[in-house]
């Protein structure tokens, strides 16, 4: 089962990505959806990371998970850069254990890869594939493990997808993708943090909220307001949320 975790405990793997409380809120919330599923299915223990992230962050919340439930994890990605500063980034973070990206030419069709996986996820890589292809990168995924997890930016929060400057899907059109698939879905949105898209805080700042008194009690504050998201109105779920999801079994 995946441990409990509070966004203060994820706030350093996104501070080592060169991110922030807005990508440890975030892997808190992808993280509590995550864990009610993965109590429903057969665990781990080989798991894809299909794509890294488009613009912010590296998944160092799903190494952490694979870490945690005693999985090995594959990295792929179609970008050089990418992948080098996700070594450079990893190697400067110690707590997650080394490993070595697997760089393809084809994101959609994953040509090096045998179907020996258990689990798949992806995070900000749909939106960036192109929407002919996207059925592809789906169905291959789902050959290659029988449990796979999307989360993308969610394109209905016109404020979310305008600052980050990323594409997105509305969640009819992602269950309409994954529909394609055959495979059982569970769907929704996530990801509200009560503060608005875009804010920046300088280097230093970012350092001390690993350790200020006054930086933990607002993410405790953070996590109880996450956990609460989905008794939110459907309405502004859809409005506000960041990202959209859906599971596949």
């Amino acid at each position: 089962m995946l441990p409990k975790r509070t966004i203060k405990s994820l706030y350093p793997p996104a501070l080592a990505e060169g991110e922030g409380v807005g990508t440890a809120y975030e892997y808190y919330a992808k993280r509590l959806v995550l864990r009610r599923w993965l109590k429903k299915i057969k665990p781990a223990q080989r798991i894809l990371i299909a794509g890294l992230p488009q613009k912010y962050g590296l998944s160092f919340d799903f190494l952490l998970l694979a870490q945690e439930i005693g999985a090995t994890a594959v990295v792929v990605d179609d970008r050089p850069d990418r992948l080098t500063f996700f070594q450079q980034s990893l190697a400067a973070y110690p707590d997650l254990a080394a490993v070595t990206p697997v760089l393809t030419a084809d994101l959609t069709t994953l040509p090096a890869l045998a179907p020996t996986f258990d689990l798949v996820l992806s995070s900000e890589v749909l939106q960036r594939i192109p929407a002919v292809k996207r059925a592809d990168y789906v169905g291959r995924l789902t050959q290659l493990a029988p449990h796979v997890a999307l989360f993308c930016p969610n394109k209905e929060n016109n404020s979310h997808v305008g600052v980050s400057g990323l594409d997105g899907l509305t969640l009819s059109q992602l269950r309409a993708l994954v529909a394609t698939s055959g495979r059982r879905s569970r769907t929704g949105h996530i990801d509200m943090p009560p503060f608005p898209p875009g804010i920046t805080r300088s280097e230093d700042q970012r350092e001390q909220a690993t350790s200020g008194t006054l930086e933990a009690i607002a993410m405790s504050g953070l996590g109880l307001y996450a956990r609460a998201e989905r008794l939110l109105p459907y309405t502004i779920r859809r409005a506000q949320s960041h990202i959209v999801y859906a599971m596949l079994s």
